[in-house]
């Protein structure tokens, strides 16, 4: 998208009720009348070229819903999880829209735009300190890609906060030009603690993104106000620990991952370019070798 469009594009989502629409486009997603999910299905994998050969399921008679089939399931040799020692697998498949080292405790963003750690993670200076100086990676999911997020490492969940706010899309044209995104929008943040240290994954919430699932949260639907609520993991009756590439969640429609490691944890994600694609399971970093 050029320029003049691209900022004519954000300036729209200023004005447009983004949670109204959100809100019909998770009902539409979740029709059952055959004729109309198979119409919507269908026609989203001719735009989108989405590729149904990897898809587990039939497609489109083995999905009772459209949002069925975009969370959907695929074959088990369709991805394959790097099992090489201290990698650091791409829990998505998506875009690198952006990685590299966090500068003090500034993300960059994009060309002239960026946010705060503290912002980011909606919590004390004390927490956000720990990663200030570390690594980033922001990997972006546009709508044919895999939705379902997996376990970058092998780790267990040790808090987990949701951040309600805005639904901005979180396409390149928005990135670039709408400063703060990933502070305005409405983040689920997973903390995780694994051998190579503490580490942070952030469920970015995008227009249309009617909802965030989790094992441990289950469905989260977006609120626009109100305060951050601490996920309550003691009573969510789910197993904290889990192995690298284990599915932890989905979107309902697309957005974007954030990860965050501290100084010392990783051997940076440097080697990430903006606009490479990734896969879920493949290296994208390395950690040093515990002790």
């Amino acid at each position: 998208m050029s320029e003049l469009p691209a900022i004519l594009f954000v300036l729209l989502q200023r004005v447009l009720p983004k949670n109204v629409l959100t809100a019909i486009v998770y009902w539409l997603a979740r029709i059952r009348i055959v004729t109309i999910k198979n119409f919507l299905i269908r026609n989203f994998v001719r735009i989108y070229s989405v590729d149904v050969e990897e898809v587990l399921l039939p497609v489109p008679d083995g999905f009772d819903s459209f949002n069925a089939f975009f969370i959907r399931a695929l074959t088990d040799d369709a991805r394959k999880i790097d099992r090489t020692p201290h990698v650091i697998a791409s829990p998505v498949d998506g875009t690198i829209s952006a990685a590299g080292s966090i500068d003090r405790d500034q993300i960059f963003q994009a060309k002239g735009i960026q946010y705060s750690l503290l912002d980011l993670l909606a919590t004390d200076t004390e927490e956000a300190e720990i990663y200030a100086g570390g690594n980033f990676a922001t990997i972006y999911l546009a709508p044919h890609n895999y939705h379902r997020v997996h376990a970058p490492m092998a780790g267990e969940l040790v808090a987990a906060r949701y951040v309600p706010g805005k639904l901005f899309s979180v396409n390149a044209a928005t990135v670039n030009h709408l400063p703060g995104l990933f502070v305005r929008n409405e983040r689920l943040i997973c903390h995780i603690a694994t051998e190579a240290g503490p580490c942070v994954l952030i469920f970015v919430g995008a227009m249309n993104v009617g909802s965030i699932s989790t094992r441990w949260s289950g469905k989260i639907r977006p609120r626009k106000t109100g305060v951050v609520e601490q996920i309550n993991l003691r009573d969510c009756g789910k197993e904290l620990q889990f192995e690298r590439g284990e599915m932890l969640g989905w979107f309902n429609m697309g957005s974007t991952v954030i990860l965050l490691h501290p100084p010392g944890a990783t051997r940076s994600y440097s080697d990430l370019q903006p606009g490479q694609t990734v896969l879920m399971g493949e290296a994208i970093a390395h950690c040093p070798p515990a002790g």
